[in-house]
């Protein structure tokens, strides 16, 4: 088990309901919201290490604001329409990835990505 907390902004679907499900058996907790006042909270009681952010329910804009807020946090971002572009647009944001949200594999992959990166901080 990683131990991470991880948020996550999140429009409900199957695909979320995986990924939340998988997370949650790898990682120490998991919270979800599906507002963006609901996600800030989140963060801000969890005081998480990763979040995930569907850029349907939180702008490009308000994921660099999100960075400046939140330095410490690493921050993985998806959208249904996942392109070379916008990847490149997300990544100077500040994200340190960009998937697909039925990429489940590569988004975990990105979550113990940063655990190692965490861990590596930490020595």
């Amino acid at each position: 088990m990683l131990s991470l907390n991880v948020v996550l902004a999140l429009q409900e679907s199957p695909a979320a309901m995986k990924l939340v499900n998988n997370l949650r058996s790898q990682c120490r907790a998991v919270s979800v919201a599906s507002k963006k006042e609901d996600f800030k909270q989140a963060i801000r009681q969890f005081q998480p290490q990763v979040a995930v952010v569907d850029l349907e329910v939180l702008s490009l804009s308000e994921v660099r604001e999100l960075r400046r807020e939140f330095p410490e946090l690493a921050v993985i971002c998806t959208h249904r329409l996942a392109d070379e572009e916008r990847w490149s647009k997300v990544i100077d944001a500040g994200a340190i990835d960009y998937c697909l949200p039925s990429d489940t594999d590569g988004i975990l992959y990105a979550v113990r990505r940063n655990a190692s990166m965490i861990r590596g901080q930490a020595a």
